[in-house]
């Protein structure tokens, strides 16, 4: 069995641990301990480790609990599947990362801004990208409770960006290119660079 201090920190993330700790506590089942954060986020590293090695098709929940060093019945009362535990990374990861600082008078960099952060949360790390689209795109009831929660940060984050321009219509038709977008990068169609340079153009696009 690997030794739990083998998973390397997620990137993207801040606070004293490796991620915030209001979000630490959060789960998607129930409020956790200090203790149960610090458990979740450590298999929520190892899967990150092992999808760099053994890709998407290669990860299972007992092999994440193995290396994290806790047993596979902790592991489950955590996560109900590995789409659960993928969709928890990328949500902490997103939930964890500060907002883009764009103090730009035009409305429509600051939206740009904050798709191309979002868009390169996960673009060093093309097993774990190609993972979350998969994993977002699952049907388990945990899974559609994290994406809800993915769609309202993302709501919130272009709201901000839009200020007094704000509208809902806008931020749909944002939300649409960027889900398409995400499509794309996980079939491997393009990095998320390149990905990064389409939702930039798309946006202008639309706001223009």
């Amino acid at each position: 069995m690997a030794s739990a201090h083998a998973c390397r920190p997620q990137s993207g993330v801040v606070a004293s641990g490796h991620v915030s700790d209001l979000v630490a506590r959060e789960s998607t089942r129930r409020r956790l301990t200090a203790k149960q954060a610090d458990t979740v986020d450590r298999l929520g590293r190892c899967a990150v480790d092992i999808l760099s090695r053994e890709g998407y098709s290669g990860l299972t929940i007992r092999m994440v609990a193995a290396e994290a060093g806790v047993g596979a019945a902790t592991a489950y009362t955590y996560f109900s599947s590995k789409e659960h535990l993928v969709a928890e990374v990328f949500w902490r990861r997103l939930a964890s990362s500060p907002e883009p600082q764009n103090d730009s008078p035009d409305s429509t960099a600051r939206v740009v801004a904050v798709l191309r952060h979002i868009a390169l949360l996960v673009a060093d790390e093309p097993e774990l990208a190609g993972a979350v689209t998969n994993a977002l795109l699952g049907k388990d009831p945990d899974v559609e409770h994290l994406r809800l929660r993915i769609g309202l940060e993302i709501q919130h984050r272009l709201s901000v960006a839009l200020g007094s321009e704000s509208d809902p219509d806008v931020i749909a038709g944002l939300e649409l290119i960027y889900v398409g977008a995400l499509v794309r990068a996980g079939m491997g169609y393009a990095s998320y660079q390149q990905i990064a340079d389409l939702l930039e153009k798309s946006a202008r696009l639309l706001l223009t």
